[in-house]
């Protein structure tokens, strides 16, 4: 075959091939959406009544003070919320590495919890996106670099009862109205300080909930997660933290409008994340956008 027809077969495949990858890259990006708008569908149909002093009479007095400081009385109870952060993430606990992190999710809090975390991570000017799914069937990380290529599908107990702790987590910073939810117990430790137990299909897991003088909610531990080295070495449980701070107003509610995620190691603190400007938070949300 001539030199000539090699090229043209060449360039044939190239002109196929770019849009099958460019397809391909949006993979996740379809499962997220198709996932966000299937739970969209399911809590628009939920009654917005509005929450009452009443609704969190039952609950400890630090989480009373930081829900009336936060904003939530007089607003609609909320059934999901859609939020878009930047920031930086570290991969390597032993290097000094940031890569900017972009991302978006979806929270419902019916009877079906879910959670959907989208993120684009820039690394070595490449574009490593994730999903970050979690729902009655499973819990699941889905990497890909360039949206094509899997770096990481990981699933199993660990990631469910680990997401189990991130989703209440949300709930805590990005949707405190969703605190009087009949799935969490609650203990008072001291005047600033409570520890809520968080049930769901199965799954339990608890959390020290940590406020100041002003009423801000401003660390989240918890004991149940489990770090994954990316060395390959196995898995273990170690303490998790969310600290938080600079609150501002974001959509008629008083929120952090900084955040870390730390891994307390009896060695030495890993702070892996840093969430630097929440951009967007809307509650009760009708339609994916």
């Amino acid at each position: 075959m001539s030199k000539k027809y090699i090229l043209m077969a060449l360039i044939i495949l190239i002109a196929v091939s770019i849009p099958f990858l460019i397809y391909k890259s949006q993979d996740l990006a379809r499962t997220y959406k198709k996932e966000a708008q299937r739970a969209l569908e399911r809590t628009s149909r939920l009654d917005k009544s509005i929450l009452k002093v009443s609704d969190i009479k039952h609950l400890p007095e630090p989480v009373q003070k930081y829900l009336r400081y936060v904003g939530i009385i007089g607003k609609e109870k909320v059934y999901n919320f859609r939020a878009v952060t930047d920031g930086q993430m570290k991969m390597n606990p032993n290097k000094d590495e940031w890569s900017d992190i972009n991302s978006e999710q979806y929270n419902f809090f019916d009877d079906e919890l879910t959670r959907l975390f989208y993120m684009k991570v820039n690394m070595f000017h490449i574009p490593v996106l994730g999903l970050h799914s979690y729902n009655r069937k499973e819990a699941r990380m889905h990497i890909k670099a360039a949206g094509i290529f899997t770096v990481l599908d990981a699933k199993g107990e660990e990631m469910r009862i680990g997401d189990t702790t991130t989703l209440l987590n949300d709930m805590c910073f990005f949707a405190p109205a969703a605190l009087i939810d009949n799935r969490i117990k609650w203990e008072t430790v001291d005047s600033k300080t409570v520890k809520a137990i968080f049930e769901n299909e199965g799954c339990k897991i608890s959390a020290l909930l940590y406020f100041n003088d002003k009423g801000e909610l401003i660390n989240f531990v918890s004991h149940d997660r489990f770090f994954t080295p990316l060395d390959g070495s196995p898995s273990r449980k170690a303490q998790w933290s969310t600290p938080v701070k600079n609150y501002k107003e974001i959509n008629g509610l008083m929120l952090p409008g900084y955040g870390e995620a730390v891994w307390n190691f009896p060695e030495g603190d890993y702070c892996y994340a840093k969430f630097t400007d929440i951009k967007e938070v809307k509650y009760n949300c009708q339609s994916f956008e």
